[in-house]
């Protein structure tokens, strides 16, 4: 028998223990290739989701119009404006109204920062009176759109029908022989936010929360404006400055007006919340070449010019009772103004309001009664509420009632009960005659 020499056992040895290992190299090496696509694939993963986050980001911050918010269905009621870049329903903590029927989230034409929204409505108005009485149906129609440059820089439009000499308005009545609806670019602005800082500059979205006793939900500003949103503890609190240019005039002095707001609001328990609003605007009318029969409306004239100054002081104060149920929380809305700057001493309006209810989701309900009393020069009539046909020196009860019978469409049936309150401002008609306009609305938000 051959011997086998040390180093041949030893060669022997080394291959036999080289070919066992070669398994558990491989499959170590098909683990670390396994390893290495899986923390590839996650950070592809971690890249799509940051750029989602990203593009949904830039949609949340476009702005629509204010004029979307919903107020409230019997009268003034107090809303927060959307051009902070709040969502379109959004309110004043306590405030009166919960918000519209919210049209679905729009991703228009697949485009990252581009949002497109509207609404048509359609009404049919009853009016009585000692004089005459008169029915007619009103449309109305617009559509908006903003885009996200970038994390900041945001621009926006909107085009409505009605006549683009009257602020308060984008209804048309039917009739003139079936003449076609008056379009006009109803708004045209520019934002940068930045955190809870935000400018625009434009003709924009009302930026004040408001009522319509002060300020009709169509009024758009033109100018700039400055808002800022932030908390204090369990306090929100929010800070709103606007220069509103008015009428600018090549020899007399521009009319404009510098306005700021400073709002609160806090939960008092888990069903209870408060809100208060103080503002000031401070209105310097020299040119009114721009001004018509619309604009100067319920206030006294002197020789073809306003007879007060308007210095305008506000303060709005708010209650919300969300202990009966989600779907009807109960509200108080408490509105006052006074003109620091009248020439009479009808200086003075307030409105008060007591809603339950919201019209936010598909079946919901809202009832509401509001009483208001505005004297002559207590506002500025032009961009007051256009709801009656009395913008200033009226006595008002309003009802309304408000239903959501699906997603995106809302039906409005509203009441107001008005009669002229000084005798000494309301020329033929008599304080002790009522009049009635009741209003059937249909609108489809999208």
């Amino acid at each position: 028998m051959r011997t086998i020499s040390m180093q041949t056992r030893l060669f022997l040895l080394a291959a036999t223990a080289l070919t066992a290992s070669a398994p558990a190299n491989a499959q170590e090496d098909r683990l670390d290739a396994l390893e290495r696509m899986l923390a590839e694939q996650q950070d592809r993963i971690q890249q799509l989701e940051a750029t989602i986050a990203e593009q949904q980001s830039r949609l949340q911050q476009a702005p629509a119009s204010a004029s979307a918010t919903a107020t409230s269905p019997s009268g003034p009621t107090v809303t927060a404006s959307t051009a902070g870049g709040a969502p379109a329903a959004s309110h004043l903590a306590g405030g009166a109204a919960t918000g519209s029927a919210a049209p679905a989230q729009n991703r228009a034409f697949g485009i990252p920062g581009l949002d497109v929204s509207g609404d048509l409505r359609v009404r049919q108005e009853w009016n009585y009176g000692p004089a005459r009485n008169r029915s007619r149906s009103a449309v109305r129609a617009r559509v908006r759109a903003s885009y996200a440059i970038d994390d900041q820089f945001t621009v926006g439009t909107q085009i409505a029908t009605g006549d683009p000499d009257d602020p308060n308005s984008t209804d048309v009545t039917l009739g003139s022989f079936v003449d076609d609806f008056a379009v006009s670019l109803d708004q045209a602005w520019v934002r940068y936010a930045n955190g809870g800082f935000a400018a625009y500059a434009g003709k924009f979205p009302q930026i004040f929360q408001r009522t319509d006793m002060l300020w009709d939900g169509d009024v758009s500003p033109q100018g700039a404006a400055l808002t800022y949103g932030g908390k204090l503890g369990e306090v929100n609190l929010d800070a709103r400055a606007l220069y509103f240019v008015i009428d600018e005039a090549a020899v007399a002095r521009d009319s404009d007006m510098l306005g700021g707001q400073l709002a609160l609001s806090a939960p008092l328990d888990s069903n209870f919340s408060a809100g208060l609003t103080g503002s000031y605007y401070h209105y310097r009318l020299g040119s009114i070449g721009g001004a018509d029969a619309g604009d100067f409306r319920g206030n006294l004239l002197n020789a073809g010019d306003y007879l007060s100054d308007f210095h305008l002081a506000e303060g709005i104060a708010t209650l919300k009772w969300t202990g009966l149920s989600e779907r009807w929380p109960l509200s108080f809305t408490a509105d006052y103004v006074r003109n620091l700057g009248a020439a009479v001493p009808g200086d003075t309006a307030f409105n008060l309001e007591l809603a339950g209810g919201r019209t936010a989701e598909p079946g919901d309900w809202r009832l509401a009664y509001n009483y208001s009393e505005v004297e002559v020069d207590s506002v500025l009539a032009a961009f007051s509420q256009d709801n009656i046909d009395l913008s200033t020196n009226y006595l008002l009860h309003g009802v309304g009632l408000s239903y959501v019978p699906k997603s995106q469409l809302q039906l409005d049936l509203l009441w107001y009960h008005y009669r002229p309150l000084d005798p000494a401002y309301a020329g033929t008609a008599s304080t002790s005659d009522w009049l009635d306009r009741i209003r059937l609305a249909f609108m489809l938000s999208f």
